[in-house]
């Protein structure tokens, strides 16, 4: 490829891009984020007494459970669904690749040898001839009206849209582990609490049956604990099921097979409730990566409807090639071998069955319909925040109240007890205290299960740690 051929090439190659660079402009509409205003301040009325700030990025560590953080860090490592979404960011990137194309030149290389047979009616017989051929060829649609623009921009918004559902996948693969964890710890709470009623209720029968026989006890007091025992006996299979299928779950979580696969913690007793933050209404949409989300889609919705609007508009084409053709391949690269082209087309649609119009107007109307989903999401958000500290004070309250009546139900329980052995009640009185104790105690194992799944609910809905200051 002689010097002059390769100045040719070159400067046709920047006048493709010159071209690109010096036309082009935009048919809007140009992107303004809608407006949903927020309140100034939770309607929550403890939400005024809590600290005004937002949750960290390692908010579980606030629970001071060291195989609760061992489990989250091994689930952010292995968890399925996580993997997935980062595979989809990966696919979002490539797409931005692929959009980009069209607003460089494209180059191709290409070469050719065929022997060819031409019948010459002037003369006897055929013709045989070799023909080679290598060249270069550039090709550049000149982007007048942003139409690749256009799409580009979507594929960048839709890029940045993946990233933040990545954050909203591990946000909501980090509360599952969380929320699952102290299911399986408040299951074995309860298993405790039965197997320790069901040991007393035996002992009690036991005792009973002894002064049946001596006469003390009726068989009627026999039989009625007899049926106690059977009670307590018959809620703990259903527990240890219950159990074992949040463990199977939480195994699931952190990406590992539930047959390998336990946990070391034997309840709850270890597992602090943190201090709740609220933070203000005003920031929440930078803290929710689900809003963000949406925004990013409303934003690539508005970028088609640019491309979609370009489309009926002209296309203007620029072609340079340039290389060798020759009957001998000897000469080939010969300097009198060089052949090059340059050349422009300019195409406008004219008639397409309405699908130029039809393009339009479906970005127009996808645009509305997300435009409709970021408005749910903005006002979702803070209704999840509302409902989440409503469920934070209102389990912390029935927390309390539930405290206070398993101690009231204790004390009972060991006053008949007492007064039973004294001769001053009879054995009803204490079967009454007795399954009145079981029942306080298995319902404040429920309670503190529903107070810290309430915090995980609000670290939730207050996007957890991710601030999307730090996404851009």
């Amino acid at each position: 490829m002689g010097p002059v051929w390769r100045r040719r090439l070159a400067a046709a190659a920047v006048a493709l891009v010159l071209g690109g660079s010096l036309g082009g402009c935009s048919l809007g509409p140009a992107y303004h984020r809608p407006s949903v205003p927020a309140p100034t301040a939770w309607r929550n009325p403890k939400a005024a007494s809590m600290p005004q700030a937002w949750p960290s990025a390692d908010w579980w560590s606030g629970f001071h459970s060291a195989e609760l953080t061992h489990l989250m860090t091994t689930g952010r490592a292995a968890n399925d669904d996580l993997a997935a979404a980062i595979a989809r960011v990966r696919e979002a990137e490539d797409q931005v690749r692929i959009s980009s194309a069209p607003l460089l030149p494209s180059l191709d290389g290409a070469a050719s040898g065929s022997r060819q047979r031409q019948i010459n009616i002037s003369s006897p017989g055929a013709i045989l001839y070799n023909e080679f051929a290598a060249g270069l060829n550039a090709t550049y649609e000149l982007d007048f009206w942003g139409e690749n623009r256009a799409i580009r921009a979507a594929a960048l918004a839709s890029a940045t849209a993946s990233r933040y559902d990545r954050e909203t996948v591990e946000l909501t693969v980090m509360s599952g582990i969380a929320d699952t964890y102290f299911s399986a710890l408040a299951l074995r709470d309860r298993l405790r609490i039965a197997r320790a009623d069901l040991a007393s209720a035996e002992e009690t029968l036991q005792g009973l049956k002894t002064d049946e026989q001596a006469g003390i006890s009726t068989a009627l007091d026999v039989a009625q604990q007899d049926t106690v025992v059977a009670t307590v006996a018959a809620t703990i299979p259903p527990l240890e099921q219950q159990e074992r299928q949040e463990i199977d779950a939480l195994a699931i979580l952190v990406g590992q097979t539930p047959q390998s696969f336990n946990i070391g913690a034997s309840g709850l007793a270890g597992i602090a409730a943190p201090a709740v933050t609220a933070g203000v209404p005003s920031g929440l949409l930078a803290r929710r990566p689900d809003v963000a989300s949406a925004e990013e889609q409303l934003i690539a919705a508005n970028a088609n409807i640019r491309a979609a609007r370009a489309a009926f508009f002209p296309t203007i084409d620029l072609t340079a090639s340039g290389g060798y053709e020759s009957k001998a391949l000897s000469s080939l690269l010969q300097p009198q071998s060089r052949v090059f082209a340059l050349s422009a087309g300019l195409t406008q649609p004219i008639f397409h069955g309405g699908a130029v119009l039809g393009e339009y107007r479906l970005s127009q109307a996808q645009y509305d319909e997300l435009l409709a989903d970021y408005h749910k999401a903005v006002i979702s958000a803070l209704g999840n925040v509302e409902d989440s500290l409503a469920g934070v004070g209102d389990t912390g309250e029935q927390l309390q109240r539930e405290q206070i009546a398993t101690d009231k139900a204790r004390s009972a329980y060991q006053m008949s007890q007492f007064q039973f052995h004294a001769g001053t009640v009879n054995i009803l009185t204490v079967l009454s205290t007795e399954t009145a104790l079981f029942s306080a105690e298995d319902a404040l194992a429920q309670a503190q299960l529903a107070h810290l799944q309430a915090l995980v609910g609000l670290y939730n809905a207050l996007g957890g740690g991710w601030n999307g200051a730090r996404e851009h």
